[in-house]
């Protein structure tokens, strides 16, 4: 296995509601020296293309559908040849940001594999209804854009969010993993799953 995780951090804003703030996201890169998939595209093209290093995007795979999540996913596909891809069930909060549809779904359960690792979809809704984590058991992670924080789970005071839903989604999948899975989060530091079965 060469499968790495590389990281970059962006900044930009992030609107909903009517109101908007100033926000850190950060981007992750899964892949070997030649491929790799780009989890989230927030603020800044070329920082994310720093990260990427000149190697082929398979697809850009967004954990959900966020403005600071997703506004520069169809210019950085767009200049990497790859689909931008999301739950179907997220398109309403794409559709606040993007007037043309992602290019494709994401799906509970789908697999995407490169430098000998695979890395798993799940469904996980409540911080949107399209959500989703992605889980490379080789790599002992798991990448959960705003499901699961350091200090427990992500906000769902708006719109299209649920904490009940959310607290299930964490409880019943994410909790399913080992406790040593490292949680590389959308925002803020890495966490583990052990760390965080005390905060939901």
């Amino acid at each position: 296995m060469n499968a790495r995780v590389d990281h970059a951090v962006t900044s930009g804003t992030f609107s909903l509601d009517g109101e908007t703030f100033d926000v850190d996201n950060n981007v992750w890169v899964i892949g070997d020296d030649d491929a790799c998939y780009v989890v989230d595209a927030p603020h800044d093209v070329d920082a994310i293309l720093d990260a990427v290093g000149g190697r082929r995007v398979l697809a850009v795979l967004c954990t959900h559908g966020h403005d600071d999540h997703v506004r520069y996913a169809p210019e950085l596909g767009r200049r990497v040849d790859a689909p931008v891809l999301l739950h179907p069930d997220d398109l309403p909060v794409w559709r606040l940001t993007h007037d043309a549809d992602p290019d494709g779904p994401l799906a509970d359960g789908q697999t995407f594999e490169v430098g000998g690792t695979t890395l798993t979809v799940l469904h996980t809704p409540g911080h949107s209804p399209g959500s989703v984590c992605l889980v490379a058991p080789d790599l002992g992670a798991v990448f959960t854009g705003d499901t699961l924080f350091e200090g427990g789970p992500g906000a769902t005071g708006r719109s299209f969010s649920s904490h009940d839903v959310i607290v299930a989604s964490i409880s019943k999948r994410l909790f399913a993993l080992p406790d040593d899975t490292v949680v590389h989060t959308g925002h803020g530091p890495d966490t583990t799953i052990g760390a965080e079965k005390g905060n939901v």
